[in-house]
């Protein structure tokens, strides 16, 4: 059984991408990989060139709203 607790998230405990430590550093693979596949569901250009993994986090924000999976 599945606490509704559990399912709600604490929107005050995710960091903004500016203020991570690791967020001038080079996007993951992971990151790329996930850009690369929104990009092509929004009908854009994946243009992951050199972001930084803040930078990453943006655009991949960006398309999720585009493309409808921002929940």
């Amino acid at each position: 059984m599945s606490n509704k607790r559990d399912d709600v998230v604490d929107e005050s405990a995710i960091k903004n991408p500016d203020d991570w430590k690791t967020g001038d550093e080079p996007m993951t693979a992971a990151q790329r990989s996930y850009l690369e596949t929104l990009a092509t569901q929004a009908g854009e250009e994946a243009d992951t060139g050199d972001l930084t993994k803040a930078e990453a986090s943006k655009r991949i924000d960006e398309l999720r709203k585009k493309t409808g999976l921002n929940s």
